[in-house]
């Protein structure tokens, strides 16, 4: 899903333009909106997937039934020799994107993202959703919820070796937007219930309340999810939007983003200072061109993002999780 932006393109590459020049000179940790950018060496939007032959798949888990429906998701585990014993690991919920509209959790480019995690140490769980039109806010959400919810149940945490208080969220696009509220609603520890213990997502929308699009022929997919006739009047746009959610309980974030791809920096460049404003500890790359999601995902990024969850999802941070 595309988002909109109200602040102009000009004022916009001035602002994180001087934050980043201030980031350099100061040698400080981040504020702000600062990021660190980044200049892939290819900018192949839509480039093949890696696949992972030795990570083995268990698919269409139902973890939920909503009006009748089975929900369901993938199990993607981590390659282990035969007869080891496994010690509780963490896992991570990954969240497809497609305007809120389209995607699937087995489609090749998200099972790569999948098995991906899985291939870094992670229990990884590729899960789908109700779609718009179909579904509108606020279902596709709390659905997500009880997928989390799922993976930490005894039974799961058993059968997969999952640590329950260590679930993280990875999501991209839609799903970005997603695996954000995730990481922002709610309250209180993140180690029980459907809170997750760190969040990293790309290309997220995360404030839907904005107008001045870019790309006006996205705004009926935007309105479908949300179920507005438009945007000026659509109290569902603010309650969507993982920026006006954002409290200090909040868990770690990686956000990253591309300088001129579909959705405004500005979208995530707004929400990295609003958390960095209620203490949260943000990761923020920005990558130089029009890379989309996980069409970012090189080896580089990749590396960057489990870096980041290999540091998040441990018992040792303070305020995260006991």
């Amino acid at each position: 899903m595309r988002a909109f932006s109200s602040i102009p393109a000009r004022l916009l590459a001035i602002v994180v333009g001087a934050a980043l020049a201030g980031f350099a000179l100061s040698g400080c940790s981040p504020t702000g909106s600062q990021s660190t950018q980044i200049v892939p060496k290819h900018q192949v939007l839509y480039k093949a997937f890696q696949t992972y032959p030795n990570i083995p798949v268990v698919p269409n888990l139902r973890y939920a039934t909503v009006h009748g429906a089975a929900l369901r998701l993938d199990v993607c585990l981590p390659d282990v020799a035969k007869g080891t014993t496994i010690a509780p690991r963490p896992a991570i919920l990954s969240i497809h994107g497609g305007s809120w509209a389209h995607g699937d959790k087995a489609n090749v480019d998200w099972r790569s993202v999948c098995q991906w995690l899985a291939s870094t140490g992670y229990v990884a769980a590729s899960v789908n959703y109700t779609l718009a039109p179909g579904a509108r806010y606020p279902l596709a959400i709390h659905e997500l919820e009880k997928a989390v919810e799922w993976l930490r149940a005894p039974a799961q945490a058993k059968r997969f070796s999952i640590d329950p208080t260590l679930i993280g969220v990875f999501g991209g696009s839609a799903g970005g937007n997603l695996a954000a509220l995730l990481g922002t609603m709610g309250t209180g520890p993140l180690d029980s219930g459907h809170r997750v213990a760190a969040v990293a997502e790309l290309s997220g929308p995360t404030n839907l309340t904005a107008t001045g699009a870019e790309r006006p022929d996205l705004i009926p997919y935007q309105l479908s999810y949300l179920g507005c006739r438009s945007l000026a009047a659509c109290p569902a746009a603010r309650e969507a939007s993982p920026l006006y959610h954002v409290d200090s309980s909040d868990p770690p974030f990686f956000v990253g983003h591309s300088t001129a791809e579909r959705i405004p920096m500005s979208q995530s460049a707004l929400f990295v200072a609003k958390l960095r404003s209620r203490g949260i500890d943000v990761t923020f790359v920005t990558v130089k061109g029009q890379l989309h999601s996980i069409a970012m995902l090189d080896k580089a990024m990749r590396t960057r993002v489990a870096t980041f969850f290999h540091a998040k999802l441990v018992h040792t941070i303070i305020g995260t999780v006991k």
